[in-house]
């Protein structure tokens, strides 16, 4: 095996459960129990042996991670390791106390999300109330000072209001707004006939990007959708690259949507992540170039998309070894253009979670 590079950034999902109810959710089908969730002892060590390992930076997400106790002791765990930190949170239990609590433990900055660009868009979608609580949180972390983004994830229901979206971001004061257009993942893909945007509304909104970041200083990520391009998007950067993830229940993945693939994910409590980083057979799975067939094997963008997403590559044809159907080239590709065309869609609706979420289409 060639030397593996050491990654830089890890997702650290300290919990599955979530008050909303978002019918994107990428987080897998079958959530990580309460129960099962890593200790915050056992997370002091994983975030010691990744800053071992070289990593610099973690998103602290879930779920809602708001909703764990310990949240300022992990925080401070990873301070005291080096390893710059991320809030990823709904804002939903964000109090002013509860801000500065976290800051004091050494929080770097903050992501706060949002569903649509005014209460009762945003709280449909969300399947539950919470654009009030949303904004009070994003008051609290601008009176806070930390670095303040938005993220919002795209699809039908809301691509048409990105304007307002983004003047909604600015009147709460961040300095950047993701606009993340759905990936087909978990809850996501379960709702994907109802989320699915054409392609004149992605037109449009793009557009209307392109405008903001032309008059305004705040940074503007656009998160290109995988089904209409005709060409893969990078796998995190090639598979087991750059990122790490670390489930609630202390499975360690090379991506955040590689749950249901047929490999045996290791888990941190079995393992340090340095032999899973670079010995594990399911992070060696699809490392490099030399597991590809054609037309991957002999294509050359394969350094620069690595055979597009191996997540959706499995859940589109069951085979993750096979080009990512979002590929022009892919045998496959009948599967996304039959889609985007405007082929048959059949509403799958998903049962309420065990925590008693329903993440069902709006």
């Amino acid at each position: 095996m060639n030397e593996v590079s050491a990654p830089w950034a890890m997702l650290a999902e300290l919990t599955h459960a979530c008050p909303l109810r978002c019918p994107y959710c990428s987080n897998p089908a079958e959530l990580a129990a309460r129960s099962s969730e890593l200790s915050t002892e056992e997370w002091r060590r994983i975030l010691g042996e990744a800053a071992a390992l070289g990593i610099v930076h973690t998103h602290l997400s879930g779920g809602e991670p708001l909703l764990r106790r310990d949240l300022a002791e992990i925080v401070a765990a990873a301070d005291r390791a080096g390893v710059y930190t991320q809030l990823v949170t709904s804002g939903v239990g964000l109090t002013e106390r509860r801000m500065s609590e976290l800051a004091a433990a050494g929080l770097r900055s903050v992501q706060l999300s949002v569903q649509s660009a005014t209460a009762g868009e945003s709280d449909r979608i969300a399947g539950v109330a919470s654009f009030a609580r949303k904004e009070r949180a994003a008051a609290v972390v601008a009176a806070s000072g930390l670095p303040f983004g938005l993220n919002v994830v795209l699809h039908r229901a809301n691509l048409d209001v990105v304007g307002e979206i983004i003047e909604l971001g600015l009147a709460w004061g961040v300095e950047r707004i993701e606009l993340a257009n759905t990936q087909f993942y978990g809850w996501g893909l379960l709702n994907r006939s109802a989320l699915l945007p054409t392609r004149e509304q992605l037109a449009r909104a793009e557009a209307v990007v392109r405008r903001y970041r032309e008059e305004t200083d705040v940074e503007l990520i656009w998160v290109i959708p995988d089904y209409f391009d005709g060409v893969p998007k990078p796998c995190m950067g090639g598979w087991g690259a750059i990122s790490i993830t670390v489930a609630p229940d202390g499975r360690v993945l090379p991506c955040p949507a590689a749950y249901g693939l047929p490999l045996e994910m290791p888990n941190a409590r079995d393992h340090r992540l340095g032999w899973i980083w670079e010995h594990s057979p399911a992070f060696n799975a699809y490392r490099g170039t030399g597991w590809m067939r054609e037309p991957c094997a002999s294509c050359p963008r394969k350094e620069l998309d690595f055979g597009g997403c191996r997540c959706q590559a499995y859940a589109l044809t069951g085979d993750a070894s096979r080009t990512d159907p979002a590929c022009g080239l892919s045998p496959d590709h009948h599967l996304i253009t039959d889609l985007t065309a405007g082929g048959t869609w059949t509403f799958r609706r998903a049962a309420p979670s065990a925590g008693g979420a329903d993440r069902s289409a709006p």
